[in-house]
């Protein structure tokens, strides 16, 4: 689950994305404040926009929203409230961790691409990455599925020249941190960091 709220931008409306990256038809049903968005051939939700928020619950954010249980808890009071039935559940565990990059071999169809096995504390992904400094033993920013960047591009599950990749190493420019250098290349953290706790620019 994403939700995204600006004021200014597009008025008094959370836009709640539940199936990122559809890119199938998509038909809507709307009662009072609350539109229901859904795909035609299977019925599914993909997710809600509701308008007039600021009635609903306290937002302050400009672009994504952080969620919690309480945010939660007031979205589907709202959707209810507003005639629909169904109840939504959310994943608020951080998107943005440490890892640990425990192997990297290179990619079998791309020279300049390479897989790593990343640990990030509860389980180990597999990334393709293509940063020319990655490398086995190091500590680094991952963004994982679910992740949306400050560039407003959500980080999903890929398949890079024929290989699987769930999440992305990231570089300080990517995760747009002051002074970020200009050449390519992943931020490499130093020993102090804790393979996965949460990281926050």
């Amino acid at each position: 689950m994403n939700v995204f709220y600006n004021l200014e931008g597009i008025g008094d409306t959370l836009i709640i994305t539940l199936e990122p990256g559809f890119e199938g038809e998509v038909e809507h049903e709307r009662r009072e404040d609350a539109a229901r968005l859904f795909d035609p051939s299977t019925g599914k939700t993909l997710g809600y926009n509701l308008f007039r928020a600021s009635n609903y619950l306290k937002l302050n954010e400009v672009g994504q929203v952080e969620m919690n249980d309480d945010k939660l808890s007031a979205i589907n009071e709202a959707i209810q409230k507003n005639g629909f039935t169904e109840t939504l559940e959310g994943d608020f565990t951080p998107k943005f961790v440490v890892g640990y990059v425990s192997e990297k071999e290179k990619h079998p169809n791309a020279d300049k691409l390479n897989i790593c096995k990343v640990d990030v504390g509860e389980e180990t992904l597999q990334i393709v990455c293509g940063a020319p400094n990655v490398d086995k033993g190091q500590k680094v920013v991952v963004a994982k599925v679910g992740a949306v960047m400050p560039s407003g591009m959500l980080i999903k599950d890929a398949e890079l020249r024929g290989v699987p990749s769930s999440g992305m190493i990231c570089s300080a420019k990517e995760l747009d941190l002051p002074d970020a250098p200009q050449e390519k290349g992943i931020l490499v953290l130093d020993d102090t960091y804790t393979v996965g706790q949460p990281f926050t620019s």
